[in-house]
């Protein structure tokens, strides 16, 4: 190799390393304020209302554009520049919550109002989604995505954690107006990064002239996954794999209220342990990158989950009760970022919006489809024995998961 190939590869290694930070510094930044606003509204519903009937409309408008978008949103993703669809769908949130900002100042606010706003939150989440997921791997080099989707998931679960304190103190102590104004401030921050220091071409079909309608390009994309044995089986396991998750995800606030107490500083404490647990366990797979099959490392993960999940049904005391919360946190990352990547490695590129569209669906509806299971069980049996039974099948589908070799190969280096 010659000094001017050597150069060149110095340069292009140099450029991606910039071009990463510029881009997660930019999401991460927005992805502040995006959560400050969240909690915000979620808080203000509870507060001024205090009706679970309002909290499920909430739910509901933050879930349901998302899910119904996301085929969509992956078309688009594939179809046109991912650079451009990330900025847009920022700038509209950020511009529709600017107009709530002012009607609320103007003295207009209403519950309405915040109720739309999370609709169109949600919608931007959707087109996000998979844009970023599939964006990924044009940025990074291919034996970089596992350390920076770990990288990733140590700056959004630090959000997580530091948001709902940040959220809680601001509504405190000011209007929930000034808490609009800051998300509007940082998504203007995350555009300007990424319009003047994010350096990305446009995938190749985002530069020719689109041959096929929406509806082709959804039913091609579904047909890709079919033909594809390995993606049949991911999906399916995850969509397995999250409906049993729905009790640990949502009910076990309402355990530790029942079965530990109902002070606020309990619910806050399962939450600050799982986010800091979160943040160490992107670390953790950014530094050690798993086994070398992605499977492996996914199945190894799995399995933690469903113990953790288990033992947050028979633990006595409060505090090693937090305990495993925290290594339910670790674990998570570990679980998600092979997934991930191996997503991103073995799809075409001209599908990878599409594909992490259809998972997108999958990850945001299968949680809440078990709490219609769930939910009412949990009023009439104790949420111990819902955790320890779906605990329990959480280790028998991870069996499933280490010896499907299908997926075994797929995950293979």
């Amino acid at each position: 190799m010659n000094a001017a190939e050597t150069i060149v590869q110095e340069c292009e290694k140099e450029n991606w390393k910039r071009n990463i930070i510029f881009f997660l510094g930019s999401q991460t930044i927005s992805l502040f304020g995006s959560s400050l606003v969240q909690y915000a509204i979620l808080w203000y519903i509870t507060l001024n209302t205090q009706s679970g009937a309002m909290m499920t409309v909430y739910i509901l408008c933050g879930f349901l554009p998302t899910f119904l978008l996301s085929p969509f949103a992956g078309v688009w993703a594939d179809r046109y520049n991912r650079k451009m669809l990330i900025i847009w769908s920022d700038a509209i949130i950020a511009l529709a919550t600017l107009i709530l900002a002012i009607a609320f100042l103007a003295g207009y606010g209403s519950m309405w109002l915040l109720l739309v706003i999370a609709a169109i939150r949600a919608l931007g989440t959707g087109v996000q989604t998979p844009a970023v997921g599939a964006i990924l791997p044009q940025i990074v080099p291919a034996e970089q995505l596992t350390k920076v989707n770990g990288t990733n998931g140590s700056l959004q679960a630090l959000i997580m954690f530091i948001a709902p304190m940040v959220s809680a103190a601001l509504l405190t102590t000011s209007a929930i107006e000034t808490i609009l104004f800051i998300d509007v401030l940082t998504a203007i921050v995350g555009i300007v990064t990424l319009l003047a220091f994010v350096r990305v071409k446009a995938h190749s079909k985002a530069s020719e002239a689109q041959a096929t309608s929406y509806f082709d390009d959804i039913k091609l994309g579904l047909s890709y996954i079919r033909s594809h044995r390995f993606l049949k089986n991911l999906f399916l396991f995850f969509a397995i794999f999250y409906f049993l998750m729905a009790p640990a995800a949502f009910l076990t606030p309402l355990q530790v209220a029942r079965s530990f107490g109902d002070d606020v500083w309990r619910l806050s404490a399962i939450e600050i342990v799982f986010s800091a647990g979160m943040m160490a366990g992107g670390g953790l797979i950014a530094a050690w990158g798993g086994f070398p099959n992605k499977v492996h490392t996914m199945a190894f993960a799995s399995g933690i989950m469903g113990a953790c999940t288990f033992a947050l049904g028979v633990v006595p005391h409060f505090w090693l009760y937090l305990l495993i919360m925290a290594v339910f946190g670790v674990v998570m990352p570990v679980f998600q970022t092979p997934t991930n990547v191996l997503v991103q490695e073995k799809v075409d590129e001209n599908y990878l919006g599409r594909v992490f569209g259809v998972f997108g669906m999958i990850s945001t509806s299968m949680m809440p489809v078990g709490m219609l299971l769930f939910g009412p069980i949990a009023d009439v049996v104790k949420i111990e024995w819902l955790l320890v039974g779906t605990g329990v099948l959480t280790l028998v589908l991870t069996l499933f998961l280490a010896r499907n070799r299908v997926l075994l190969e797929a995950g293979a280096p």
